[in-house]
């Protein structure tokens, strides 16, 4: 490990590249519908986030704004203009390029037949004849 990786600027691209990662953890839909999520720091020290399938650069930017921003806004804004493939954004002064690869859209994902989804299997609202996934998943 180099002195570079000791510094405290080092340290913050780190803390950085947490906050986006718990953020993305933490929200499930995102993770149910991506596929092949890789990330890596580039030459300039900046952090690349890339996906397959699931939501737009650009709702995945907003996602981690609202997530991991602060109320004054000082942690994380987008730092350009968004699309469906990529978008830039800005998290505690470290640069993260965010790239989806086919991706879908949030909207087209929710409607998607056929497609297994967390809320669906834990909603205890739906009654069917069928045992519900929960059921299934706790052994009722």
């Amino acid at each position: 490990m180099g002195d570079d990786e000791l510094s405290p600027t080092s340290a913050r691209r780190y803390e950085a590249l947490g906050r986006v990662m718990a953020a993305l953890a933490s929200e499930a839909e995102f993770i149910e519908t991506c596929r092949d999520l890789t990330w890596w720091r580039a030459a300039d020290q900046s952090w690349h986030v890339e996906w397959r399938d699931g939501p737009y650069a650009s709702e995945v930017a907003a996602l981690l704004v609202e997530q991991v921003g602060a109320p004054d806004g000082s942690l994380a804004t987008a730092a350009g203009p968004g699309g469906s493939a990529s978008a830039v954004l800005d998290v505690m002064g470290v640069r993260f390029e965010l790239r989806a690869i086919d991706p879908m859209g949030r909207a087209r994902v929710r409607t998607r037949p056929g497609f297994w989804r967390l809320a669906e299997a834990l909603d205890t609202t739906r009654r069917t004849n069928a045992r519900q996934p929960w059921e299934e998943l706790l052994g009722g």
